[in-house]
């Protein structure tokens, strides 16, 4: 397969993943959308690395993917502190948390 293949597809999970982010209210669904854009990311490191013939992209796939798990925990812990503070998980309620 070409580069240009993995490119594309990259390419279409990024902007599907920044419609999820800038359409949704849903903080969960918004977390999934941020985790689709990582991937995408990890799709661009690791197709350049296989075309350079080199393993520092899967390399930085591997330091994305640590941090992408971090950000799941800080943002799920996230989300269930605003579901006990509102009862809804309504991303555009945040701003009424303000004290």
């Amino acid at each position: 397969m070409m580069l240009n293949n993995f490119l594309l597809l990259g390419a279409v999970l990024f902007c599907t993943g920044v419609y999820g982010v800038l359409a949704r209210k849903n903080g969960v669904l918004v977390l999934m959308a941020v985790e689709l854009i990582l991937n995408a990311v990890n799709i661009n490191l690791v197709a350049f690395g296989a075309f350079n013939h080199t393993i520092a992209g899967q390399v930085f796939a591997l330091f994305v993917i640590a941090i992408a798990a971090a950000e799941v925990g800080v943002g799920l812990a996230i989300v269930l502190l605003i579901y006990r503070n509102r009862r809804s998980i309504d991303v555009t309620e945040i701003d009424l948390m303000k004290g």
